[in-house]
């Protein structure tokens, strides 16, 4: 590049991006998943009666006493409590247990070897952004490269080293940017409908049966649990998802009622225990661990 204001502009859009993308990276790795709070363990006292007592009706009244304050509304495909062996806790909505972590995590997307991380609530918004500006790193030096990349082959280009290190990263980030734009558009898509990877293989299953839209509370509702009310800070990788018990609170029908009632009030331990709670019994429940 001759031009002195072209390079001024590529340098400083070149190193935004990259520190976007490393902040974003950064957040994505080290932001530690949210596990399920004290109050859907078990107490030492039902521990000891599940482990004492044959499967049964005993296991089956622990359990619907242990659940019959939690604001939990999915079953698994019996229609029993979803009950984790390994935590030893009754699941909340969308917790599934990671075999990699041996944790259960709150809303559990996947677990990704390129963070070697879990992808859930707490650092869902981070690994977005760390696809998107990953995505625009990508696309940014594949566009100031091309002119570059075309007298390349034009035989334009000074006969040096210089020029296979063009054709080098023209291919490299074309490449990157190809598979980035298909797993961001398919994330932007699991956003847009409230799902998360594993509930766009299994539909969640609720008290009447399978729903596969059945946390989506309509395309604004569903950014907005990602990314939050302040949209000064959605392009930013700083926390700011939504809890459910800031959407409007109509009548749903039940399979839509709120992924999290109160969040925080799952992952604070000093929070109130009875904040946010939806009394709930079933003498028809069974037991059935789920992994």
């Amino acid at each position: 590049m001759e031009n002195i204001g072209e390079q001024v502009v590529c340098l400083i859009v070149y190193h935004l991006l990259f520190a976007m993308f490393v902040w974003s990276y950064w957040k994505t790795i080290f932001t530690l998943p949210m596990n399920p709070s004290k109050e859907f363990h078990l107490s030492y006292a039902e521990k000891e009666m599940l482990e004492r007592e044959p499967r049964g009706e005993t296991h089956q009244e622990v359990l619907k006493r242990a659940a019959k304050d939690l604001p939990i509304y999915t079953r698994t495909m019996s229609g029993a409590i979803r009950y984790c062996d390994r935590c030893q806790l009754i699941k909340p909505d969308r917790c599934h247990h990671c075999s990699v972590c041996d944790k259960c995590i709150l809303k559990m997307d996947h677990h990704c070897p390129w963070v070697n991380n879990c992808v859930g609530f707490s650092n869902y918004k981070f690994f977005l952004l760390f696809l998107a500006y990953s995505l625009l790193y990508c696309l940014f030096i594949a566009a100031t490269d091309l002119q570059y990349f075309i007298k390349f082959w034009t035989n334009g280009l000074p006969d040096t080293q210089a020029k296979f290190h063009i054709m080098f990263l023209f291919f490299a980030a074309a490449m990157f940017s190809v598979s980035l734009s298909s797993l961001f558009g398919y994330h932007c898509w699991l956003v847009s409908k409230n799902k998360s990877t594993l509930e766009a293989f299994r539909s969640p299953v609720f008290r009447h049966g399978t729903d596969k839209n059945g946390f989506s509370l309509g395309f604004s509702k569903n950014l907005r649990q990602v990314f939050g009310d302040e949209k000064k800070y959605w392009p930013l990788p700083v926390f700011s998802s939504l809890e459910g018990h800031q959407f409007p609170s109509k009548p749903l029908r039940e399979s839509q009622s709120h992924l999290l009632t109160d969040s925080q009030s799952w992952t604070d331990s000093s929070t109130n225990p009875d904040k946010g709670k939806v009394g709930m019994s079933n003498p028809g429940l069974t037991i059935e661990n789920e992994t």
